[in-house]
């Protein structure tokens, strides 16, 4: 992996005990983004290992320096597939916020975030489908912008269609973007559209 021209290697055994936080503050951006790299990792392949930290958690999503807020909107996401105590939860406002942000890279990493979420907690799905929906309503720094953030939103619709196929305000979201000007986002469109049409006509 190719890391701002250098490469990374993920660590084969990952150890929350030898966590280094104080790397985030590192002047070198091979350790600084390296390690937002390990973490990303960990997240991903054993996100237990990085529960117990939220408090850096907090921290990063409030930094001013992007790649790190981008890791841990992302982390969020992970820990809820281990969210036994309900921690994500109250982070879900702070995701809402960086959801409708109108920065599309910001936006893209909220939305994967609250994918897993909707995922492993369903009792928020339906608040969480209401909120995707909503970045049609954004100002985004360019129309480009928001159709991109669509087409990521209808990528999130994937993963769970027995809550969306009734839900008129989603099908509407799903029929507007079959006109996007962009033509992976129509495409993405299309494509959910027939598969939700083909559900309801086998029930």
């Amino acid at each position: 992996m190719v890391v701002l021209g250098w490469i990374w290697s993920p660590p084969k055994n990952p150890d929350s005990s030898k966590l280094d936080f104080d790397r985030l503050n590192s002047k070198d951006p091979k350790i600084k983004y390296g390690f937002t790299k390990e973490l990303l990792t960990i997240g991903a392949n054993n996100p237990e290992l990085l529960y117990n930290h939220f408090d850096h958690w907090d921290k990063m999503m409030l930094s001013d320096k992007n790649i790190i807020k981008w890791t841990a909107i992302d982390i969020i996401g992970y820990l809820s597939s281990v969210d036994k105590e309900n921690k994500t939860d109250s982070r879900i406002s702070n995701l809402i916020g960086l959801l409708h942000s109108g920065h599309l890279i910001t936006s893209n990493h909220a939305i994967f975030a609250f994918g897993l979420i909707a995922q492993n907690k369903p009792i928020h799905r339906k608040m969480i489908i209401k909120e995707l929906t909503a970045i049609s309503k954004d100002k985004f720094d360019t129309e480009e912008c928001k159709e991109i953030a669509k087409g990521k939103v209808l990528e999130t619709f994937k993963s769970f269609f027995t809550d969306i196929k009734d839900d008129k305000s989603v099908i509407d979201f799903i029929q507007i973007a079959t006109n996007s000007q962009r033509n992976s986002t129509k495409k993405k469109a299309n494509q959910l559209l027939r598969r939700l049409e083909k559900i309801n006509r086998k029930e």
